[in-house]
């Protein structure tokens, strides 16, 4: 069902059906602060197979993030931050950056890497925030990729998207909201933080 948001935020019966439909383990694509992402529930082990399988990997080999509604929600899944650590985070508009940071025990590990790392976005939008706050946990979260026949802009267009996954998605949220920026990546696992990939997130 596609779903069209004329504001940045969704009615209370549109976050219901999302949030049920992802409780019921089927993956939905929404608008992020970057770009359109498939994103499902991390306690249903058959939609994040689901999802790995939409990104042609295995669900062990890939490098998924967590999104979270706040880095309080984020801390549960990660080590805990120094005070130079936490304060870099609070000092930036998260909505832009994937923060790669050294897994917790309570990260389950089919999502961690070989390195017991995982990436943690933290959501600004509020479309992905209200859906977080009804769920109570993280969503597992992976951009949609695009393909080398259709131009990057392309993906920017929820109809396309739509058109494109419709068979593998029981929902689509279309709005105006996405960059069309991927996020920038930020290795934290380490004494200093090393930008991995610049993006949308800009450290001043």
């Amino acid at each position: 069902m596609f779903i069209q948001a004329y504001s940045e935020e969704l009615s209370d019966k549109q976050i219901s059906l999302l949030v049920n439909s992802l409780e019921s383990g089927e993956i939905i694509i929404l608008p992020t602060d970057t770009l359109y992402a498939f994103v499902c529930d991390i306690n249903s082990r058959k939609a994040c197979e689901t999802l790995a399988r939409l990104k042609g990997k295995a669900l062990e080999k890939s490098n998924f993030s967590l999104l979270c509604r706040n880095l309080s929600q984020a801390c549960n899944y990660i080590k805990p931050l120094s005070n130079t650590q936490f304060s870099f985070i609070k000092g930036l508009n998260t909505g832009g950056f994937t923060f790669v940071l050294r897994a917790s025990n309570f990260t389950p590990k089919i999502f961690q890497s070989k390195k017991k790392t995982i990436g943690i976005r933290i959501a600004e939008n509020r479309i992905c925030s209200d859906i977080l706050e009804r769920m109570g946990r993280p969503l597992l979260v992976s951009s949609v990729p695009h393909t080398e026949e259709m131009d990057f802009e392309d993906f920017s267009c929820a109809e396309i998207v739509e058109e494109l996954y419709k068979k593998d998605i029981s929902h689509i949220v279309g709005g105006e909201f996405c960059k069309n920026i991927p996020s920038t990546v930020v290795d934290m696992t380490g004494d200093e933080c090393i930008i991995v990939r610049e993006g949308l997130g800009v450290v001043e």
